[in-house]
């Protein structure tokens, strides 16, 4: 195969002529609406208890592993995060997988995440198979949660369409051989096939540093056999590899079709959902990530440009009055490459007309040192996901160089911690809002104070009939619902003595700078200058958003 970006050869990966083809293992991505139970029917069909262990007791990484079926068969599965932040490891999940396990809740029916993850599987044309769980809740209502699965369009075997459905209960362990029995069924019919013979064809599902083995990337072989010792380039990175283990940890010298795998000897920390493309030499490995390295450098700049928000003439026209949009910017740090990219995404739909979050620089792995010297160059805050503590010495230098870290391991406390931070930040917008109204009763008139109109002043004599009325602010006469004048207040009298406010149902002296046109039934308005900030908004799907 010719890669066009550098010009070299690398060695084919989807050619199967003359290739020795063997049956394979379903892989299966378990997709769903955050808290409906997918680490928990995974937990029990492989008898572990990872959702009691999850941070927030939900899942926030895509997880592969393989389980072995009672009836000898195995299934490898992926887990996918059901929070909205983790849209695009749910769509790297469907892109990657043979099958799609919808699971919905019975008890709360067809939710926001529910429909886009039926979305990325039809988008894939990926088969699904509905998992209804709780079902063994009081208020559970499985006939509810099909009617709303068929309306949404799919097409349930029940109801004449090729869709199975299968209602479980994994906290009873109920319905799970049903279960299995639906994924072998289905995989049966699609007849699933894969090449032995020759260099792997093989995704990356997850990456991550590890202090003493350095880049690990969890990956998935679709075809061929990943061999130890071979040159491999992934996504922009490259290396030799090292060491492949399988998901008990165990060294193994090769991996074949539909197998979950931990592959250690890259150079750097490659993407979740880069393909493993195999080359024949070291030289050629350097010479294909380097230019790509160049490629993907050029196409982020690129996208940075795209997604800077520029206004048009007319809303510059327009927006003369509000404040210049405030760029804050952060530095994002996970424990692993696809949580990086969910923190990021998830970072980005935060931003408002307001306050606009530059990600100056995402990666893998505690705050360092060289994170605290970037964020006080550049003023940004730090926002660590699922990182450990940093120690002492960089928490000190964080403090003596004022760098804000934020640290969280639940994806719902972080980012509201940064809706709070841009509410902070931003600048608000002015808006003019009455804080009291006031009746003209009677007018008085004084001959020989002013200097400006025939040394007249009229006074109206005013009952306060909402709110209150300051000095300090500006007043706006009406009549008959129409703006007659607008200025300040050059006086404000009770029981002839000159005060600063007065309150709801008292009477007062007004004067209105230059204003003489008074008329018995008028009113006279307080305006008052406010500065209304934007509000952090959490929906019940975990959507954030802010509202300016």
């Amino acid at each position: 195969m010719f890669d066009k970006e550098i010009g070299v050869n690398v060695c084919r990966l989807h050619s199967d002529d003359g290739a020795h083809v063997l049956g394979r293992s379903p892989v299966v991505t378990v997709m769903g609406h955050v808290d409906h139970g997918k680490t928990s029917l995974l937990d029990a069909l492989r008898q572990t208890s990872l959702a009691a262990k999850e941070a927030g007791g939900i899942t926030q990484h895509l997880g592969a592993f393989v389980v072995g079926m009672q009836s000898g068969a195995s299934i490898t599965f992926l887990d996918t995060p059901g929070h909205a932040a983790f849209s695009a490891m749910r769509a790297r999940g469907a892109a990657v997988t043979d099958i799609v396990v919808l699971v919905v809740a019975a008890d709360d029916g067809v939710m926001p995440q529910t429909l886009e993850a039926m979305s990325h599987a039809k988008a894939g044309n990926v088969p699904i198979v509905v998992a209804i769980n709780k079902c063994d809740k009081p208020d559970a209502n499985p006939e509810r949660v099909k009617v709303q699965l068929a309306a949404e369009g799919l097409l349930l075997e029940e109801m004449g369409g090729d869709v199975q459905v299968v209602e479980v209960s994994a906290i009873n362990e109920v319905g799970l051989d049903k279960l299995e029995d639906a994924l072998l069924l289905q995989a049966e019919l699609m007849d699933l096939k894969a090449r032995v013979d020759g260099p792997a064809q093989a995704y990356v599902v997850e990456a991550r540093l590890d202090k003493g083995r350095g880049p690990l990337a969890t990956a998935i072989v679709k075809a061929g056999t990943l061999v130890c010792g071979q040159h491999v380039v992934v996504g922009a990175e490259w290396g030799r590899i090292r060491s492949i283990r399988d998901m008990a940890r165990k060294v193994i010298a090769e991996a074949r079709p539909a197998m979950p795998i931990e592959i250690e000897g890259l150079k750097g920390l490659p993407m979740a959902g880069d393909d493993i493309v195999v080359v024949e030499s070291e030289e050629r490995a350097r010479m294909l990530s380097e230019g790509r390295k160049k490629k993907f450098e050029k196409d982020r700049l690129t996208k940075l440009e795209e997604e800077r928000p520029k206004a048009s003439e007319e809303e510059e026209e327009e927006d003369e009055t509000k404040p210049e949009r405030v760029e804050v910017p952060l530095i994002v740090k996970a424990d692993v490459q696809g949580t990086v990219q969910a923190v990021t995404d998830a970072v980005k739909n935060l931003n408002s007309s307001q306050v606009f979050l530059k990600v100056i620089h995402a990666g893998v792995g505690p705050v360092s040192q060289s994170d605290i010297d970037m964020a006080q160059a550049c003023g940004a805050c730090i926002v660590g996901f699922n990182v450990r503590d940093p120690p002492s010495s960089i928490a000190l230098a964080a403090t003596q160089a004022k760098v804000k870290i934020k640290l969280h391991r639940v994806i719902y406390h972080l980012l509201e911690d940064i809706g709070n931070f841009i509410v902070e930040k931003a600048p608000g917008t002015l808006e003019t809002q009455v804080a009291g109204e006031a009746q003209v009763l009677n007018i008085f008139e004084l001959k020989g104070r002013s200097k400006s109109k025939g040394d007249d002043v009229k006074i109206a004599g005013c009952r306060v009939i909402d709110g209150r009325v300051t000095k300090s602010s500006t007043l706006r006469l009406l009549r008959s619902g129409e703006v007659v004048f607008e200025g300040s207040c050059a006086s404000l009298k009770r029981e002839k003595q000159d005060v600063e406010a007065v309150g709801k149902g008292n009477d007062c002296g007004l004067v209105i700078k230059d204003c003489f046109d008074f008329q018995v039934g008028d009113v006279i308005q307080c305006l008052v200058q406010v500065n209304r900030k934007p509000k952090f908004v959490s929906s019940e799907s975990g959507a954030v958003r802010i509202e300016c």
